[in-house]
């Protein structure tokens, strides 16, 4: 699968550069009996639906042009915005997410918890600081960054 994912990632770059599109992430997943090739992209104004289409065209173009056919299963390709909770991936994705609410997911737990989410107030190499609320409390606390496992722009209720 990592093989698919950086095959696709190649071959989407040169075609996102020509319009200043960002690729956010590649992703090939079976759910269920289906296979899915799903590329996130976005650009500062945001994504539409018609970028999204030209993207396909031109992937699709591409990806049936290999021969053998690099991905031999039947698949669904998907081309679309990373949408408002917007992983976070790259060290340039954090460093805009500064001062805004995110999502974290940790490899191990802290304090008993594995979830977090609140204001990301600080970053540096091996650290992040998150700032959120418990019950009425505002905490702050520093993550070490190898523990987090995933991060994700979050919607503040």
């Amino acid at each position: 699968m990592s093989t698919v994912v950086q095959m696709v990632t190649d071959l989407v770059n040169p075609i996102l550069e020509t319009k200043n599109f960002e690729l956010v992430e590649v992703e090939f997943v079976k759910e269920g009996k289906s296979w899915f090739l799903r590329v996130f992209i976005d650009k500062e104004e945001g994504i539409d639906i018609e970028e999204c289409a030209w993207v396909s065209e031109q992937l699709s173009e591409k990806l049936d042009n290999i021969v053998p056919d690099p991905i031999p299963q039947a698949y669904f390709l998907e081309i679309s915005s990373p949408g408002a909770e917007r992983p976070l991936k790259k060290e340039a994705d954090y460093e805009k997410a500064v001062g805004s609410y995110i999502h974290l997911s940790l490899y191990q737990s802290l304090d008993g918890e594995k979830q977090y989410e609140g204001i990301l107030e600080k970053l540096d190499k091996e650290t992040l600081t998150l700032t959120y609320r418990v019950k009425t409390r505002t905490k702050t606390q520093v993550f070490e960054r190898t523990n987090i496992a995933k991060a994700r722009l979050a919607i503040q209720f």
